[in-house]
């Protein structure tokens, strides 16, 4: 079983507050350059500082003292704690599910790596199940889901500007099959043409909403009693990590995930601790190392 590890992340909008600072100061500094605004005005803002507190790197080539003008306000950017949700986690909301809905959609965040607003726009257009869809229209080999950035009624949105493919296991595609006759069954064959459509709640049959599906993982979680919030973004963190767990490469993980850059998928990969104590133990210990170049 994987165990969930820490991270953290930087809070982007205290990067926006420290920009927007910036700015602020050098438009008081300009101000008073030019006559607009009281010389005080600059105390408050910047305090009389030297180069002692300065990396060598900074205080040029000389190295003498100098003083400088250092910022007094600068808000600390806090880290978020970045989580992924353990395997034995996803089995047990799994496994709390009550209908063939919810268990798709568990599926759709914990092994197809989607986020909650791509499963949400998901349509049944999107949805190919053949082994080979040329008849479709569609090149792309085996299941697979195609994930699209568009207007919903529902409000569902994907984050991601760009389409791009996502291939399903048989696990998931016998959750499909099971959750369409589930549908078929409550609701006929008519409906909204998302995917996930509401059930068992009204408006019957109206699209499910991404609020829905954080809504079902909060009820999911307290079901499985796991003693602490599952969220669905975890769930894909979960399958980013996985993947790269099982032998996928930083190329694969990006793929999988929809990324554009191959930086973006960094915060969705928690390493196995046993992977990380496999890594350490290839290393060849400098004895070893000697030996085989003494060898050749």
């Amino acid at each position: 079983m994987v165990q969930p590890g820490p991270g953290a992340a930087p809070v982007r909008g205290e990067r926006r507050i420290n920009r927007v600072l910036v700015a602020v100061r050098g438009l008081l500094s300009y101000a008073v350059t030019a006559g607009e605004a009281p010389r005080g005005v600059l105390g408050q803002i910047y305090e009389l500082a030297d180069s002692r507190d300065l990396p060598t790197e900074a205080t040029g080539e000389d190295g003498g003292l100098f003083y400088r003008m250092r910022p007094v306000h600068r808000l600390r950017e806090p880290v978020a704690e970045v989580d992924r949700a353990a395997d034995a986690e996803l089995v047990a909301m799994f496994v709390a599910c009550r209908s063939a809905r919810d268990r798709l959609v568990v599926l759709l965040l914990g092994r197809v790596g989607l986020r909650r607003g791509q499963a949400a726009g998901l349509r049944r257009s999107d949805v190919h199940l053949l082994p080979d869809s040329r008849g479709l229209g569609c090149e792309y080999p085996g299941a697979h889901v195609h994930v699209r950035r568009r207007e919903n009624s529902n409000g569902a949105w994907s984050k991601s500007r760009h389409s791009w493919v996502a291939p399903l296991d048989f696990l998931t595609v016998s959750a499909f099959d099971l959750y369409y006759e589930e549908r078929h069954r409550l609701q006929g064959d008519g409906g909204s043409d998302l995917l996930l459509v509401n059930l068992f709640r009204a408006p019957l049959g109206a699209p499910m909403s991404p609020e829905a599906i954080g809504e079902l993982f909060e009820r999911l979680g307290k079901r499985a009693a796991l003693g602490r919030r599952v969220g669905p973004h975890m769930a894909r963190r979960a399958f980013g990590s996985n993947v790269a767990d099982a032998g996928g490469t930083p190329d694969e993980v990006q793929a999988l995930l929809g990324q554009r850059s191959p930086d973006s998928s960094g915060p969705y990969r928690f390493p196995d601790p046993g992977r990380v104590r496999a890594a350490v133990e290839r290393v060849p210990t400098p004895r070893a190392g000697a030996g085989r170049e003494g060898s050749r």
